[in-house]
């Protein structure tokens, strides 16, 4: 099977490890990756900003960098949403519509792709630790995937599961929300923290870096020792 890896923003500038492991995971299990050198941001943030114009030509360069993949899969629940959302963006157009349909049907999020697209619930990993798990909103909400970490994080062996609780409730950092209204999210954030230090794990899991980025600083002000690591990480460790 040929996967085309889509790293995103974070993971090319930020964490490159998690893109490192998922091209790591998908190839334990057969796929023949490959890295398309034109791709760029997926138009999130300009998108949620209100520039629609300037949102549309990243599109486009994705549409266009993956134009001839098999499947697209990212680390990050939140960027391959948007992708999914490209047909309803384009809807009407005569020359962008079909594209952006068949760019979004092919597109998967990495666990999502594992448990629905390849059937794997055990990836074989062995991770020591209490471990406590954050659904990130753009991930469950936007694109419906739920269940699929979980599944994932139950078959990991000698690993110790906490529940989160209130765990559906938002970190605060929703990309552009964080930073036009700082002070809501930084009190969301603080709350989150809370619920983290309230399981006792030592670490957080979560399947999108923004999430993760925004709850390890908070956490990190606090002088709280929980690590903060994307569920790639946990899968990829033997």
């Amino acid at each position: 099977m040929k996967v085309s890896l889509f790293s995103t923003c974070l993971s090319d500038l930020i964490f490159a490890n998690v893109a490192k492991d998922t091209l790591e995971l998908l190839e334990r299990f057969g796929c023949e990756v490959d890295y398309p050198m034109e791709q760029t941001c997926c138009g999130q943030p300009a998108y949620n900003s209100g520039y629609l114009k300037e949102a549309k030509e990243s599109m486009k360069q994705m549409i266009r960098a993956f134009r001839n993949s098999e499947y697209v899969v990212g680390p990050s629940g939140s960027c391959v949403g948007m992708l999914k959302e490209y047909p309803k963006i384009f809807a009407g157009d005569p020359e962008w519509e079909q594209p952006a349909k068949d760019f979004a049907a092919k597109s998967y999020e990495i666990t999502q792709f594992l448990v629905d697209v390849l059937g794997v619930t055990d990836v074989g990993s062995t991770f020591k630790g209490k471990v406590t798990y954050h659904p990130s909103c753009h991930m469950t909400r936007i694109l419906g995937v739920k269940d699929q970490p979980m599944i994932l994080l139950e078959n990991v062996k000698e690993v110790e599961l906490v529940d989160l609780p209130v765990a559906e409730d938002c970190c605060g950092f929703g990309g552009t929300f964080s930073v036009k209204n700082s002070v809501i999210s930084g009190e969301m954030v603080k709350e989150k923290s809370k619920h983290v230090s309230e399981t006792g794990a030592e670490y957080l899991v979560g399947a999108d870096m923004g999430c993760l980025m925004n709850i390890a600083g908070r956490m990190r002000k606090e002088g709280k020792n929980v690590k903060v690591v994307h569920i790639t990480e946990i899968l990829n460790t033997n």
